[in-house]
């Protein structure tokens, strides 16, 4: 069994380095510009809002949703339809939460698509329409109109006892579902600077960008602020254009610089490593101890005319195994290669290599930023 567990262990570390490899072959590929950095101020606004979704077989709100049965009186009173909210039980109904991106630019009578989920106690959204409801901004003024039928990505079937339910019922999504009303002010083209954000603020890489973008505008009119920030000067021939010049810095090559950084995510056993990982020298010893606990039923019978009972009794079994583990020395500075292929000779499964690599950043010999997820 160990014989075979290093060798998958091997096969997927084999794997993911031929696969890391074959991505970045020889020097770093570099990027475009606006694939690792922002225009300040162009950005999605938020949106929100409640709403009704109707139509649904019998897989509504149920009647501990008093807002559900409320939101109906209210919404066909405005109708011209009076009655007592308490005498009503509306099983084809369910309240929900409406969201939306409102894109940056957007304008009057554009489609955007629209989330929905639901906040009662419903079963199923499906086969369900959204009435009209206002999508809202945090400013509270209403910048899009949202109604349409609820598509899902799954479904819930139920009947007598049994019942199947696949992915999640109760949330789902309209596409091009909300037509915008109101438009974000922005006079973009009077500027007469432009600022720039890095997605990951590096001194390295905007110092590459400001060289990069000066070399294609001719000029010096960029300029680092900070790690993250970069500020453009208006050229002459783009005065009144901030179109034009983003159009032509946006594909500017930028090779983007990493911190070394090995992430471990604990849930599903992944671990994913940069490639400026390193290690300072150390020792590697692994083993794995298991324990096991057996219960064995025994009956216990009385002497014959005693008066006693029959009674059954547990007795535990317990046993502990421990492997042993072989030593491995990695000298400093081993690069990530050299650290797979070193856990890989120890016989570490991917779980292993979790806690294997979180006592290494504990002892100090990690050079890397350590995250968990």
């Amino acid at each position: 069994m160990r014989k075979k567990n290093n060798t998958t262990a091997m096969r997927i570390a084999f794997s993911l380095l031929v696969f890391f490899t074959l991505l970045a072959p020889g020097l770093p590929r570099a990027a475009r510009l606006k694939d690792i950095a922002a225009l300040q101020g162009m950005r999605t606004n938020k949106l929100y809002g409640y709403g009704l979704v109707v139509g649904l077989k019998r897989t509504g709100d149920g009647t501990q949703a008093k807002f559900t049965i409320q939101s109906i009186a209210n919404m066909l009173e405005r109708m011209g339809v009076n009655f007592d909210p308490n005498a009503v039980q509306v099983k084809n109904a369910a309240a929900v939460m409406v969201t939306a991106e409102l894109p940056p630019f957007a304008k009057n009578g554009q489609k955007i698509d629209v989330n929905v989920a639901s906040i009662g106690d419903a079963k199923s959204l499906q086969g369900g329409t959204l009435i009209l409801t206002p999508l809202k901004g945090p400013d509270g003024n209403i910048y899009a109109l949202a109604q349409g039928p609820v598509l899902l990505g799954g479904y819930a079937a139920s009947s007598g006892g049994s019942s199947s339910t696949k992915n999640h019922p109760t949330a789902g999504r309209i596409p091009n579902g909300a037509t915008v009303e109101r438009e974000v002010p922005h006079n973009f083209n009077s500027q007469d600077h432009v600022m720039l954000s890095l997605f990951k603020p590096d001194f390295t890489t905007v110092a590459q960008a400001v060289d990069a973008i000066n070399d294609t505008l001719g000029g010096d009119f960029a300029q680092a602020i900070d790690a993250e920030t970069i500020r453009i000067n208006m050229p002459v021939e783009y005065a009144g254009n901030v179109v034009g010049l983003m159009a032509a810095i946006e594909n500017v090559g930028i090779t983007q610089e990493q911190k070394a950084k090995v992430v471990l995510d604990e849930r599903t056993g992944t671990v994913v490593m940069g490639k400026d990982v390193r290690i300072s020298t150390v020792a590697i010893s692994h083993g794995n101890l298991s324990i096991n606990i057996k219960e064995n039923a025994q009956v216990s019978q009385p002497g014959a005319f005693s008066g006693g009972q029959t009674a059954i009794t547990n007795q535990p079994e317990i046993s502990a195994k421990e492997e042993g583990g072989e030593l491995m020395v990695l000298k400093a500075g081993a690069s990530r290669g050299e650290l797979v292929s070193a856990l890989n000779a120890v016989g570490v499964t991917p779980r292993d290599l979790i806690s294997i690599i979180q006592s290494i950043k504990s002892a100090g010999a990690l050079q890397a930023d350590l995250e968990v997820i």
